[in-house]
């Protein structure tokens, strides 16, 4: 049941942001449709279950070690389903790295910088997703480490 939201806003560029640290880790209550799958999950979803912990215990590793081999240091999660490498080393902002590797390499990832003070110097990478995508942006997230490294070096 990951990701079940939708909704858009349109506004002034400062707003729109300040609304996005608010709505986007705030929750005011479980939809219904999302409260009737959860039931159906619980009551009858056990061996679903486990497949998906057996699965989610992969791609964790894959991509810890993936972002490590980009050169990035991260710690390895023990909960939830992101990895929070530190980009420190590249000399861009959280923002700054997210921007980039979204436009450039054409890979989503949320800037630390929005969970705070403590956030600002690593990125959040989610590992949601098939196991294909994520080789994908680890390869294009490793590019963009060289591409970076190269441009500190000129």
């Amino acid at each position: 049941m990951t990701g079940w939201r939708m909704g858009y806003a349109c506004g002034h560029p400062d707003l729109i942001s300040a609304m996005l640290k608010i709505h986007q880790y705030t929750v005011m209550c479980a939809p219904s449709m999302g409260q009737v799958a959860a039931l159906e999950a619980l009551t009858n979803g056990m061996e679903e279950k486990d497949r998906m912990v057996d699965s989610y215990n992969q791609r964790r590793r894959l991509i810890v070690k993936g972002l490590r081999d980009a050169g990035l240091e991260c710690h390895e999660p023990q909960g939830a389903f992101y990895a929070f490498p530190s980009v420190r080393k590249t000399g861009l902002s959280s923002d700054q790295f997210a921007q980039r590797l979204l436009l450039e390499y054409k890979v989503a990832a949320v800037p630390g910088s929005v969970f705070g003070l403590g956030g600002e110097g690593y990125l959040r990478c989610s590992y949601a997703t098939s196991v294909s995508q994520l080789n994908e942006a680890i390869e294009r997230i490793g590019a963009f480490v060289t591409q970076l490294e190269r441009e500190r070096m000129e």
